[in-house]
């Protein structure tokens, strides 16, 4: 009965598949949590590229990083290639992509330019286009630009977590974002839900909630 009542989109690892329960299903939100500089963004680029290999479409909301350098991101990630030497396999990579199953769409709006108002917006005018997702990244919720008058920043970062789980809903597609862990987590072996940024309500409000935890010996011996 669970089976044929959530209809899921995997991400390209077994073991949170299996914790999932299949994946992320359509009408709920995925958080990923870590301090500034980990790899939020390319984590939310690794789960968008397995869905597009599986022959599936993918929206991705950037607010941070321009279109250009997150599609140079993608190539990387299909073609194994760094960003910094794609121009010197510009061929080898174009063979790649064409190989590909999915479609990607990538659309960038300004820091704090774009509210779920306007990302809805948006999504709904693809749809129309004949292009519905079967999944969408918001890189990152963080940095929405929120609707109405909040007196703390914590309560206005609530509020555009349940506006980004109610779009979902409303769309009937599943919703991957990121948010911050404070700096406290920098040192953490495991981040708990205790050392999210700003509001908890963040937890509350989300579907599944998965934190990462990259110290500096991870980054130094790369892994």
């Amino acid at each position: 009965l669970e089976e044929s009542a959530r209809a899921t989109v995997k991400t390209p690892w077994d073991v949170i598949n299996d914790v999932m329960d299949g994946g992320l299903g359509a009408g709920e939100l995925g958080v990923i949590v870590a301090p500034a500089g980990i790899g939020k963004s390319w984590t939310l680029q690794a789960l968008g590229s397995g869905v597009i290999q599986n022959g599936k479409t993918v929206i991705h909301y950037t607010l941070e990083l321009n279109e250009n350098y997150v599609g140079l991101r993608y190539d990387s990630i299909f073609s194994g290639v760094t960003t910094s030497n794609i121009k010197y396999y510009k061929e080898d990579v174009e063979k790649k992509i064409l190989a590909l199953g999915g479609k990607l769409l990538i659309k960038y709006f300004p820091t704090k330019a774009a509210s779920v108002q306007t990302i809805g917006a948006h999504l709904r005018q693809i749809e129309l286009s004949g292009n519905k997702p079967d999944l969408v990244l918001v890189d990152y919720a963080d940095i929405v630009k929120p609707t109405g008058q909040f007196r703390e920043k914590r309560h206005a970062i609530g509020n555009i977590y349940e506006d980004l789980r109610g779009l979902a809903g409303e769309v009937e597609v599943p919703i991957w974002t990121a948010s911050q862990a404070n700096r406290s987590a920098l040192e953490e072996e495991i981040i708990g839900a205790d050392k999210i940024a700003e509001d908890y309500s963040k937890i509350m409000t989300a579907d599944f909630v998965m934190s990462m935890s990259r110290k500096v010996e991870d980054k130094i011996a790369n892994t």
